[in-house]
């Protein structure tokens, strides 16, 4: 039967691959102004398709709660994508107007992971300090008029998408070093 701690740690180039994604969407992200508004709309599509790709992968790779919690996140974030693809304007619109209760699931979620992840991540404290600024972020968000919430959307998805990016760099480094320390053991 194989390991499951080894098959994912002999992938640790995924999280290597999508940290690279994430930050190179977070520079495109941050380059639009509001003439953009329909590319912006499919960008946030994309994004949250790559994220739902990502926790259906990392959730077969987990198990117990872990795997469920992902799961539904994942179908979450695929479902967002497909409407925001459907209709990007709207999409830009909607989501500047309930951005601040996406940046408070966001959050939460790092919360969350950053926890679950404190026994084999040692820089697990980073997505906790996401997390909270996430929420933060999304309180602050809230009392927003709308015209400021769509410049806020623009810099805060840049923003959300390299924090993701950074962290999938660390996770991915961690876990080849697990994978190096346990290949010395043996």
């Amino acid at each position: 039967m194989p390991d499951p701690f080894r098959q994912m740690a002999n992938l640790w180039w995924f999280w290597l691959i999508t940290g690279v994604f994430w930050i190179l969407a977070a520079l495109v992200v941050l380059q639009f102004d509001q003439a953009s508004i329909t590319t912006v709309g499919v960008l946030i599509g994309i994004l949250f398709l790559v994220a739902g790709v990502q926790n259906f992968f990392l959730g077969s790779l987990a198990g117990g709660a872990m795997q469920w919690v992902l799961w539904i996140f994942a179908v979450l974030f695929v479902i967002a994508g497909v409407v925001s693809l459907i209709q990007p304007e709207d999409t830009f619109a909607g989501v500047a107007d309930i951005l601040g209760f996406l940046f408070l699931l966001v959050g939460i979620f790092w919360i969350v992971q950053a926890f679950a992840e404190r026994e084999a991540n040692e820089l697990w404290w980073f997505g906790l300090i996401g997390g909270i600024a996430m929420v933060i972020l999304a309180f602050w968000t809230g009392g927003q008029f709308f015209i400021e919430k769509q410049y806020v959307l623009l810099v805060f998805a840049g923003i959300w998408a390299l924090f993701h990016g950074v962290d999938d760099l660390i996770k991915a480094f961690q876990i080849r070093k697990l994978r190096d320390l346990t290949d010395l053991r043996t």
